[in-house]
């Protein structure tokens, strides 16, 4: 919006401006400085500790950082692969179980009953169990179609694991709907299906993105614990090249290349948690 032709602002509105624009250059300067010297206190307490040669050498050599770069690189892909093919199959899953539980008609008992033991079961049971059981139970039954690959077994797993949390998510989202929204559908002559599929879902979906995207933050680094039943990812290749070399620098290329990628998502999670706070005036 563009000011009057001829207007000039008041001394006083361009007083506040200037401490307003001095009070932000103050308050970053205080923070940068702050920042530096913690980091610079944090690095010479480390580096002047009695065992820091035998941890640089150990954690931080540059020589086994290089050599096994690549091959945890080329793990690091098939971590990114199954977490794109996993995350899809996730929201399907978490949406499905979060509509199942909220049928609410007698005849769908049985299925909000299987939908509220999936959430029970699968929430409870710590992921990398899951991986194991489906990793190795699986293939075991001997079912004719049954998938062998292990990181496919390994995108089960995270599937009905993750799907459970997601599930209480979105059902937690649509909890939130108004029941005004509801009654304003129904008394349009929409049916329940209808209510849910073009009001109360696109609701709920805009609501829950933020803690969605915190639960993928999480999964991009659980995809590491498909490496328990063998698949070469990332984890993986650096258990392969330390136990090789007897030096843990391999993990530390590991580690690096999963903190370049969840920080950007985790920061976009703080944005539009902050845009959907703006938008409902908080």
């Amino acid at each position: 919006m563009t000011a009057p032709a001829g207007w000039v602002k008041s001394e006083q509105q361009a007083e506040r401006e200037r401490l307003r624009r001095n009070h932000s250059m103050r308050s970053s300067s205080v923070a940068t400085v702050s920042t530096i010297l913690v980091i610079v206190l944090l690095v010479w307490g480390f580096t002047n500790s009695p065992g820091w040669p035998r941890v640089q050498e150990t954690f931080f050599n540059s020589e086994q950082f290089v050599r096994a770069l690549p091959d945890v690189l080329s793990g690091f892909l098939l971590n990114i692969k199954i977490f794109l093919i996993a995350e899809p199959l996730i929201l399907i899953v978490g949406l499905l179980v979060a509509l199942a539980r909220n049928l609410k008609a007698p005849v769908f008992f049985p299925l909000r009953a299987l939908a509220v033991a999936y959430t029970d079961i699968f929430r409870g049971v710590p992921t990398i169990l899951v991986i194991y059981l489906v990793g190795f139970g699986l293939p075991a039954l001997g079912l004719q179609g049954m998938p062998t690959d292990l990181a496919t077994l390994g995108i089960i797993a995270l599937t009905l694991s993750y799907g459970a949390y997601v599930a209480e998510v979105f059902r937690s989202g649509i909890d939130s709907v108004h029941p005004s929204q509801w009654a304003a559908a129904r008394s349009l002559g929409l049916s329940h299906g209808r209510t849910m599929r073009h009001v109360v879902v696109p609701q709920a979906v805009r609501r829950v993105v933020p803690p969605l995207l915190n639960d993928f933050v999480s999964l991009q680094k659980d995809t590491a614990l498909v490496a328990t039943i063998g698949p070469l990812e990332a984890l993986r290749q650096a258990q392969i090249h330390a136990a090789s070399t007897f030096n843990y620098t391999p993990y530390l290329a590991a580690a690096l290349l999963f903190i370049l990628l969840t920080i950007p998502m985790a920061r976009f999670t703080d944005y539009l948690a902050a845009r959907s706070q703006r938008r409902r005036g908080h």
